[in-house]
């Protein structure tokens, strides 16, 4: 076996957010940095294809303004965002209802009157709810007992029909599991971020964070097509049997991949998602607004290119949706006649561009969930991604942080 990098102080396995972010770290206090990534480009689960003229991100993803490590890291501007409008719609047996954010779109606050989406005791409970979560600093959030998010929804007042209503099909999306089963304490710190920021897409789409990441490392430091085979006393071996040595190593893949590199490691089960992405010759909405369905037929569903027009070509409207689980047999043809209700429109001429399923999405964050999980798990061995924290991209960056200052406390005096 021959050897390369020999200055290289830290290897970091995969070029996902959390492994970006803990190598631009390291590269900014002053150690060789080299980042191995086994598929053709950066950005992990945050990849975006391009199929026949429509961008496709690798599952519906939006992207929060209001994370502290993104606000830290991004020049937003670059990123050319795109924002959805601040609520939800909510497909139901009774027609469509909306949920907006009265502070920032005043012009929805009759959709909130009681009767329409809530009663009285509802509409007090939510927003004290949010009032709280909104204005408390997020140590106070994470300092809080840990119970289930169905728990904590009742604990503020809200009845099982408003929950029913509202809050399991949109938090379904949101954690990709259908039974409010989350952590509380990860809901209210979500549900924090969300009043407190904006959803976007990238106009470049998802994968325009990533490749900002990157962009900020050394020319050279992140070695594409490079998949660990296995790591050794030294430093890793490439699946092509070639050395590369180096004083310590990161594991920023995902957590099947970082259990099979470190055999031992305690990661949590996954969540699947799959995507669907249709084409139609014009948008059946008409606005950047996210849709969930009552019934639960499916997590979510929007017109990508109502928000994002450069996510489509002109003259064609791209849309998403996603449900939990992998593409079985006749999925597809469900999905379309859900579609079909939920839209209130003919589906039949939607062509069906493409599907994406993510095996490994978001790690499953049932209470009593830790936010944060040590990097280091040997001596030179660090391991880093949102399965060390919580699944947003906040938590992957965090987590990536959190394995660089480990990593600069070892090996710096």
């Amino acid at each position: 076996m021959t050897s390369a990098h020999s200055d290289t102080d830290v290897l970091v396995i995969g070029a996902g957010v959390a492994g970006l972010a803990c190598a631009r770290d390291l590269a900014a206090a002053g150690l060789g940095v080299r980042v191995l990534e086994a598929s053709d480009a950066v950005g992990g689960r945050m990849r975006t294809d391009r199929v026949e003229g429509f961008l496709v991100d690798r599952g519906f993803q939006v992207f929060n303004t209001s994370y502290p490590q993104v606000r830290r890291r991004l020049a937003l501007r670059a990123l050319r965002l795109r924002p959805f409008t601040p609520g939800v719609l909510i497909h139901t047996g009774r027609g469509r209802l909306r949920f907006s954010d009265p502070t920032r779109r005043p012009r929805s606050l009759p959709d909130l009157l009681p009767g329409r989406l809530a009663g009285p005791r509802d509409l007090l409970a939510l927003s004290a709810l949010s009032a709280r979560d909104a204005l408390s600093p997020a140590g106070r959030l994470k300092r809080a007992t840990d119970r289930t998010t169905r728990d904590a929804l009742r604990a503020a007042g809200c009845t099982d029909g408003f929950v029913e209503l509202f809050f399991r099909p949109f938090l379904s999306g949101v954690f990709l599991e259908d039974d409010l089963e989350t952590s509380a304490r990860v809901f209210h710190l979500v549900w924090r971020s969300m009043l407190r920021g904006t959803l976007c897409l990238p106009a470049g789409g998802i994968g325009a964070v990533p490749r900002a990441l990157a962009e900020g490392l050394p020319e050279g430091t992140v070695r594409l097509g490079a998949a660990v085979e296995r790591l050794t006393s030294d430093g890793v071996v490439l699946s092509g049997g070639r050395e590369v040595p180096a004083r310590a190593v990161v594991v920023a893949t995902g957590p099947g991949a970082a259990r099979a590199l470190l055999p031992g490691l305690d990661v949590p089960d996954s969540r699947m998602v799959t995507t669907y992405y249709h084409v139609a010759a014009r948008t059946p909405l008409g606005e950047p607004t996210l849709l969930v369905d009552s019934l639960r037929r499916l997590l979510n569903t929007c017109v990508l290119s109502d928000a994002a027009p450069e996510y489509a070509p002109d003259g064609h409207a791209l849309v998403a949706t996603s449900v939990l689980g992998a593409d079985t047999e006749g999925r597809a043809t469900a999905v379309r006649t859900a579609l079909a209700d939920v839209y209130g429109t003919d589906t039949a001429g939607w062509d069906l561009l493409t599907v994406r399923t993510v095996p490994e999405a978001l790690p499953v964050m049932r209470p009593p969930q830790p936010l944060t999980r040590t990097a280091r798990v040997a001596p030179g061995r660090y391991v880093c991604g949102d399965h060390r924290a919580t699944g947003s991209v906040q938590g992957a960056l965090a987590s990536g942080a959190r394995a660089a200052r480990t990593v600069l406390h070892d090996l710096t005096p």
